[in-house]
């Protein structure tokens, strides 16, 4: 389990860090956009009052603190899960631990300002892609993937 809060909370670090630089340091909230590698990489300011895409974004506060709820049943569900796990290996700890960080660096956010920061913009090949996103959200992302990859169930294929 060290392994796991060692990533949930350097995960939650780097979100809250990342945020505060781009966002207040680089004075991303009052230029509300800078290209960092056009168009493939740009930061465009983003207050994400909802979930996923801005869905439920324009709610009333109950809204907010109702994914902040939710947000904390999934981590303690997450939690639960990997502890009584008899198959966690250290890639599904490390990938509850994104997922978890992730989270909770959301649900700072929500907290502190009623809102997620989001700031990343990423387009490619001719699609211009409308939304933002933070780094939370790409350890969410890349945590349920390690939940997939590193699964070592029943159903997993053993090496011959």
């Amino acid at each position: 389990m060290r392994i796991l809060i060692a990533a949930a909370i350097g995960a939650t670090l780097v979100d809250q860090v990342s945020k505060y630089l781009v966002v207040h340091v680089m004075n991303l909230g009052q230029l509300r956009s800078i290209d960092v590698l056009p168009p493939i990489l740009n930061f465009r300011y983003g207050e994400n009052r909802g979930i996923n895409f801005g869905l439920l974004g324009g709610s009333a506060d109950w809204t907010r603190w109702a994914l902040i709820g939710f947000s904390t049943l999934v981590v303690l569900a997450l939690l639960y899960w990997i502890r009584r796990s008899h198959r966690r290996s250290v890639g599904m700890q490390i990938g509850a631990g994104l997922m978890i960080g992730g989270a909770l660096g959301n649900v700072l956010d929500r907290l502190v300002f009623g809102y997620v920061q989001d700031f990343l913009n990423m387009s490619c090949c001719g699609f211009n892609n409308p939304y933002v996103f933070n780094v939370a959200d790409v350890f969410i992302f890349a945590g349920a993937a390690g939940l997939i990859l590193f699964d070592r169930g029943k159903n997993s294929k053993k090496a011959a």
